[in-house]
């Protein structure tokens, strides 16, 4: 059977919708982690706590939709690394389940009693179910810049070598604290559009002022790992973009800032380290100077551009191997078949603007700041 695109294109294209959905969990959802992340730092009293809660309450199990998307399109479209990816990081995995879970669970059981000690157990509930996802998905994603310990035999049976603490060296810390620092930041900036203005505002401006300049630092001292450390990784000898998906077909070798590579190839590339560094400059102005939508979508871009930085630096490598580079995954060896690649390609054309649109429906109907007039008042309040 012909297929209107080729296989290489297609593995192109979803190598870039992964991206998309992640981006779109990182700027939906990332928000949510660093609104709660900030919970018991910006607000001091009940009524302060409870408008935090309330601004992205409506709105939060939505946006997980994002991830639960992510999860899908790897498993589905590059099911080699969700094999992968997911038994080798299980522990790490599973802290990041544990971590948010414990968010529905302070949404809901947060204001059934009036205890000043009960609330404040869930906030700091709320707090783990922020931080520590965004701390965990930072670390991995250093690890996979590092290379993934684990190896493939002939039969294509993964073999995990690391372990949980192995995961957190220098640079995955780096990392953690950098994805920490851009939703911390990203969350700040939410906060300054939806909360009225008022203590809670001003303190969250002072937080994100911090986050920005953390941001910004984390992001040229991670730059500096990869310039200078001993990661990347190259594809040797003849690659072929439209061969059968097998992670044993290409020559892979490790080589010391291999990651910039792509950036010599491709000078255009530069324009997502630009935005991040450039939309956390844009943030920080915009938390200077009190201007809440340049401050916000400052934050939106730093992320987009962060995370593209490393998407794009790491092509066409997805999950590279450290303990035997020629079992590392790529766009080219790691992909669904090019009728399922295509099949679920028109599935996504028509069902991702439906989510689009809705998204935007729903966040049009529920636009508007949180006041405590409105937390004392509705009932339907958490």
């Amino acid at each position: 059977m012909e297929f209107p695109l080729d296989y290489a294109t297609l593995r192109v294209i979803w190598w870039g919708l992964m991206g998309v959905l992640l981006i779109g969990f990182a700027l939906t959802d990332g928000w949510d982690m660093g609104v709660a992340a900030l919970l018991p730092f910006v607000a001091r009293t009940d009524v302060e706590r409870r408008m935090v809660i309330n601004s992205i309450g409506p709105t939060w199990e939505g946006n997980q939709v994002w991830f639960i998307l992510g999860g899908g399109a790897i498993f589905a479209a590059w099911p080699f690394v969700y094999a992968v990816s997911f038994s080798g990081f299980y522990l790490a995995m599973f802290l990041v389940l544990a971590a948010l879970i414990l968010r529905p669970v302070g949404f809901k059981y947060r204001s059934k009693r009036p205890g000043a000690a009960w609330r404040a157990r869930w906030d700091w509930a709320l707090f783990i179910g922020g931080f520590v996802p965004a701390l965990v998905f930072g670390v991995a994603v250093g690890n996979v810049l590092r290379g993934v310990p684990f190896r493939l035999d002939g039969d294509l049976r993964a073999f995990y070598d690391g372990t949980l603490l192995g995961l957190f060296t220098p640079f995955t810390l780096v990392c953690g604290l950098l994805s920490v620092a851009m939703l911390v930041l990203h969350g700040t900036a939410f906060l300054s559009v939806k909360l009225e203005h008022g203590a809670v505002h001003d303190r969250a401006r002072r937080f994100g002022t911090v986050a920005a300049l953390a941001s910004i630092l984390l992001f040229a001292l991670g730059g500096a790992f990869v310039a200078y450390g001993d990661m990347g990784f190259r594809l040797t000898g003849v690659v072929d973009p439209a061969g059968f998906s097998n992670p044993l077909r290409s020559g892979t070798v490790a080589a010391a800032g291999a990651w910039l590579d792509n950036y010599s190839t491709y000078p255009w590339m530069k324009i997502a380290p630009a935005l991040g560094f450039g939309g956390a400059v844009l943030a920080l102005l915009g938390i200077l100077w009190r201007k809440e939508v340049p401050a916000f979508l400052g934050s939106s871009l730093s992320t987009l551009g962060i995370i593209s930085t490393v998407g794009l630096s790491m092509f066409p490598f997805i999950l590279p191997s450290s303990v035997d580079a020629s079992s590392s995954l790529t766009v080219w060896n790691a992909s669904s078949s090019h009728r399922t690649l295509f099949i679920m390609l028109v599935v996504t054309v028509i069902f991702l603007p439906i989510v689009l649109a809705y998204t935007a429906w729903v966040y049009r109907v529920l636009w508007g700041r949180v006041t405590s007039q409105d937390v004392a008042a509705n009932p339907h309040f958490y």
